[in-house]
């Protein structure tokens, strides 16, 4: 199927439909409006559900090798749609061509990976008299809300867990970033039943209405902490199972005995990663001081190699930040620079008029800035920027740098840097996240499950235990008489 990249709908029961209003995104690198999308109402909403409901009754009762064989082949669909897929992300969401891509490439390999899991199915007893069996089955209509800053990989990852394990799905895409998802949905038209997979694009009070309806099963949500709070109390009313994938304030520890030459290029890459908009990208290193200087000097020098601009040119690896909120929230916390009387190594300025940017772009462009050993209790350390602005910081003690890494109400992800394995695993031993890497970061796969700790997320996604949680637990008595 060879997608049209231009117009763009609701997908309901197989269906491409529009709505009385629309609305569209922007292209933040230049400020040019994307096009129109529509805004769903209850009566949309209503319809979907509805639709959802009945195809379930038929999906939860295929096998497991029927849903992979149609994921299979809807994975070769998303593969044969790579190029016009990533330049659409590129166009509404910003990143670069080059992450676009990679980003695509991920949902193909999430897809194809997720379906070959095996989602267990225990004989607890099995004897003369009696059979116990643990096994899990579908929950019913999923409600998908998608965040703008990964919307593909992260769109597919919990499209598939949710029809793998037999359950249909609504997603509802950002309304920053609402094309590449409404493509998604479109694809899926070939290759599953009507009411299997669809999605809503809207505005901003899509979400609360899809959190309130009875008549979703499940939600699973992934975007910030406050968001995330506010899903939580809207599925109690109706005890809605929910995941929440939340923000981050990942700390990544460097030990004495790295090699600096080989070890920056790698972390700066996982700093500045779609610049900085990543709840798993790096945003606080720890370095210790007995390397401090010369770690500093050659980080700043490789990271004012990155080229910032228009993703869709050749050599960026800085693209804008996504949206106008976006932007102001980085401009804030580069304005406690002067306030705060804090020391930038590299940038720390930045325009209030997104269209008069030093780059010459006419978007939402942020200089990547670092700041040089700021106290732990400004908001540069504290905050989760969502933006090419990084602290370093120095550390001597052992004890205290895992404390000042764990000193956040987030616990995503954290990492240590070390030629030392037993030495970096005492450390990362310590640290309070759901995710912890040694020597790298933000290194996850689609079998691995995925989640955080403390206020950066409640449950699981990937990985058979993520999939589990896209079903219900049910144990089964069998006895030989009544």
């Amino acid at each position: 199927m060879s997608l049209d990249t231009t117009s763009f709908y609701n997908v309901i029961n197989n269906v491409l439909t529009s709505t009385a209003q629309t609305r569209h995104g922007i292209n933040p690198a230049t400020l040019q409006p994307n096009p129109e999308v529509p805004i769903t109402t209850s009566k949309e909403l209503d319809q979907a559900v509805s639709a959802a409901k009945a195809a379930f009754k038929k999906w939860s009762s295929t096998t497991f090798a029927e849903r992979r064989a149609a994921i299979n082949r809807y994975a070769d669909s998303l593969e044969a749609n790579t190029t016009s897929l990533a330049q659409l992300l590129t166009r509404e969401q910003g990143k670069p061509l080059s992450q676009a891509t990679q980003e695509l490439e991920l949902a193909v390999y999430w897809a194809r990976t997720l379906a070959t899991l095996t989602v267990p199915e225990t004989v607890l007893e099995a004897s003369e008299t009696r059979q116990i069996i643990h096994r899990y089955t579908p929950l019913g209509v999923v409600g998908a809300i998608v965040p703008w800053n990964y919307p593909v990989v992260l769109a597919i990852g919990k499209i598939i867990s949710a029809v793998y394990t037999g359950n249909t799905v609504i997603m509802k895409p950002s309304p920053y970033t609402p094309y590449c998802d409404l493509k998604l949905a479109e694809l899926a038209i070939d290759h599953f039943p009507p009411g299997v997979i669809q999605a809503l694009s809207g505005d901003d009070e899509l979400g609360p209405m899809m959190t309130e309806h009875a008549g979703f099963d499940k939600i699973s949500f992934t975007g910030s902490t406050v968001t995330g709070r506010r899903v939580m109390a809207s599925c109690s009313k109706t005890l809605k199972r929910i995941t929440l994938e939340l923000g981050g304030n990942d700390a990544a520890i460097i030990c004495d005995d790295v090699d600096i030459e080989a070890v920056v290029p790698k972390v700066a890459t996982l700093c500045f990663l779609c610049s900085g908009q990543n709840c798993m990208m790096i945003k606080r290193l720890y370095i210790h001081e007995a390397i401090y200087d010369r770690f500093r000097e050659r980080f700043v020098e490789f990271v004012k190699g990155f080229q910032m601009g228009d993703g869709t040119q050749p050599d960026v690896f800085i693209g804008p930040v996504q949206n106008r909120m976006q932007f102001e929230k980085a401009q804030s916390l580069l304005a406690t620079i002067d306030s705060d009387h804090l020391s930038a190594v590299l940038g720390g300025s930045g325009s209030t008029d997104p269209t008069t940017q030093s780059s010459g772009e006419g978007g939402y462009f942020v200089q990547p800035t670092i700041l040089d050993n700021p106290p732990e209790t400004s908001r540069i350390v504290q905050e989760e920027p969502f933006a090419p602005i990084l602290p370093i910081l120095r550390w001597s003690d052992e004890a205290d740098v895992i404390a000042r890494a764990n000193a956040s109400e987030m616990g995503l992800g954290a990492s240590v840097w070390s030629k030392d394995l037993h030495r970096a695993r005492r450390i990362a031993d310590q640290l309070e996240a759901g995710n912890i890497w040694v020597n790298t970061h933000f290194e996850v796969e689609p079998f691995a499950p995925f989640g955080g700790h403390k206020a950066s997320g409640i449950g699981t996604e990937w990985g058979v235990q993520g999939l589990t949680q896209f079903c219900n637990s049910q144990t089964v008595v069998i006895k030989g008489t009544p």
